[in-house]
């Protein structure tokens, strides 16, 4: 009936002044921003994850001094960053000290084998580059370098951290890694390239670059190979 929908109107419209009253009351308010900056919002999160990137940037860039130990630096803070992907990391120098105590020794070499691989590359390109002529081995060369690199060493750091394997293994494992889940591999080599990029970009990215970008890196490959390791367990435990 005509009363009956004055009625239901009158009634909504007491729910919407009841709801805009409840909005600006500062009970709300002060509720809401708890909610904000509680442990479990989003914005802690970034924060904490933000700050732990910081730490395990710190601990890589002072274990990788020596150069040599670069490799070994490397692994420690990939256990660590596949411990915070995983949700699971702790106390960040203690794992990154026992990580890097337990790798040592596969890590070092593991380093400096994809050192002279990203140098031979680097020579290669500089070589085409100021050769005249250019000449064009030189280019494939490099890009042969380039290629061995990057699917080599992609996963190589984080399977040393995860799993007990031989040296070489470890590479091959990676190269198998790569190529079996490709579609996956080159969207994050492609997001690593975008992430060197942004952090050359400038003077204050470069920066900025110091502050966290080993880390970052580190991190963002981690969070990839975490997820294709969890699939290959699962894929052989269903075998």
């Amino acid at each position: 009936s005509e009363s009956g929908l004055r009625m239901s109107a009158l009634h909504i419209e007491g729910c919407c002044t009841k709801a805009a009253f409840k909005c600006d009351s500062p009970f709300y308010k002060r509720r809401y921003l708890m909610k904000f900056f509680s442990v479990d919002s989003p914005l802690y999160k970034f924060i904490s994850t933000f700050w732990e990137i910081v730490k395990l940037n710190f601990f890589w860039l002072v274990f990788s001094l020596p150069v040599v130990t670069i490799g070994a630096s490397t692994t420690a803070a990939f256990s660590v960053g596949l411990k915070m992907a995983d949700g699971s990391e702790g106390y960040i120098f203690k794992a990154f000290l026992e990580a890097f105590k337990e790798n040592w020794k596969k890590g070092i070499p593991l380093g400096l084998l994809n050192l002279l691989i990203a140098y031979a590359a680097y020579l290669d390109f500089e070589l085409f580059n100021k050769l005249e002529g250019n000449p064009f081995i030189c280019l494939v060369m490099g890009i042969l370098a380039m290629v061995i690199g990057v699917t080599g060493f992609m996963y190589a750091y984080a399977l040393l951290a995860r799993y007990e394997n031989s040296f070489i293994n470890t590479i091959k494992n990676s190269f198998e890694i790569y190529t079996r889940y490709f579609g996956r591999s080159v969207a994050m080599t492609l997001i690593v390239a975008l992430e060197l990029v942004v952090m050359f970009w400038n003077t204050t990215t470069m920066y900025f670059m110091i502050l966290i970008g080993p880390a970052c890196i580190i991190y963002t490959i981690s969070a990839g190979a975490l997820y294709i390791f969890k699939d290959i367990e699962r894929k052989e435990k269903e075998a």
